[in-house]
């Protein structure tokens, strides 16, 4: 699981933090940022945040902000365990969405959001324009919106190709926005050497005829799964290592019949793992045990030669995770065998 990266992150509160707050690197307040096309002005670094998502949170955590954090949202995995002692101080304030009032009960100077499809135009939470109106500002991760249309498809549908880079830009404008510049150049640093060594393991290896398929999760079981299309953050993820998404679909998460599923025959599933229950399939041991008695999943090749690999729901997302499960993938489709959960 990444121990260097890791070391690396829980080691930003000892070392960068040292030197986060010189005052060449100082951010100049009032600061306007330009963020999913709305412009955003801080007066002073934020004292007290809220996140709308589990990415946006564990950021903020390597960061070494935890103490910024009044409350949290939106979780599918557990905590990350060097993340576990600053997330214990912060509330949560609901495990999925959470509702507006309850959100501007904790008086935040800055809400962070994972999804737009959570703070947006149709925002399940609310609008950016009903915060605005109480002046708060709201900072949307530029993954989620950056080449992307929300509003078509029940997740979004990418009209270019998911960027590596929006993670970096976040981790620097949150950085800028909380005043702790080196602290975010650390960590891109160490994300992007995360990165590079996940693809040095494959070089020299033939993946050309290797394929994969995404399965988050499914409403029911008896219905077509949410799988990972193309131009989105897990269809990066197999491009970054050479493999290639059986699902053709633009859309974020898009459902797909697995007739059609195993039709394709990838040669390796990808299930996620979550510490959610909002759908039964939520609940990995039950797409295992789905896969390996249906009587179309349980010929595929990849459940035949048990080439499954289980993987936290959020390292499916733009944000840390990412970078830990493309390690996970690279680890399995170099020897050929999927690592136990």
């Amino acid at each position: 699981m990444l121990p260097h990266l890791a070391t690396v992150v829980a080691g930003l509160t000892l070392c960068a933090l040292a030197q986060a707050d010189s005052p060449a690197s100082a951010t100049q307040y009032p600061l306007t940022l330009d963020n999913c096309g709305v412009p955003q002005t801080l007066a002073r670094a934020p004292e007290r945040a809220v996140t709308i998502g589990q990415a946006g949170s564990e950021l903020l955590y390597a960061l070494g902000l935890g103490e910024r954090l009044a409350g949290t949202s939106l979780w599918f995995n557990n905590v990350l365990p060097e993340f576990k002692a600053q997330n214990d101080k912060v509330e949560r304030l609901a495990d999925n969405e959470p509702s507006f009032e309850a959100v501007v009960a904790k008086r935040p100077q800055l809400v962070a959001v994972q999804f737009e499809w959570m703070v947006g135009a149709q925002g399940a939470v609310a609008t950016r324009e009903q915060f605005a109106e109480l002046q708060i500002p709201t900072y949307l991760l530029p993954s989620d919106c950056e080449g992307k249309d929300n509003l078509v498809g029940a997740d979004g549908t990418r009209l270019q190709p998911f960027k590596v880079q929006s993670i970096y830009k976040s981790i620097s404008q949150l950085a800028e926005i909380f005043d702790v510049q080196a602290r975010g150049a650390a960590l891109n640093t160490a994300l992007q050497g995360s990165l590079q060594r996940a693809q040095q393991q494959l070089v020299g290896k033939d993946l050309s005829h290797t394929s994969a398929l995404f399965w988050f999760s499914s409403a029911d079981l008896a219905l077509d799964p949410y799988v990972a299309g193309r131009q989105g953050v897990a269809d990066f993820m197999l491009q970054t290592l050479g493999v290639r998404n059986v699902v053709e679909s633009n859309e974020e998460w898009p459902t797909v019949g697995w007739e059609t599923l195993a039709k394709a025959n990838p040669t390796w599933l990808i299930i996620a793992r979550m510490d959610r229950r909002r759908y039964p399939a939520d609940d990995y041991q039950k797409k295992l045990q789905f896969l390996r008695s249906d009587p179309l999943t349980r010929n595929m090749e990849a459940v035949k030669q048990d080439r499954i690999i289980v993987l936290d729901a959020d390292a499916m997302q733009a944000g840390l995770r990412l970078f830990r499960g493309l390690q996970v993938l690279s680890t399995a489709f170099a020897s050929g065998k999927a690592a136990q959960p």
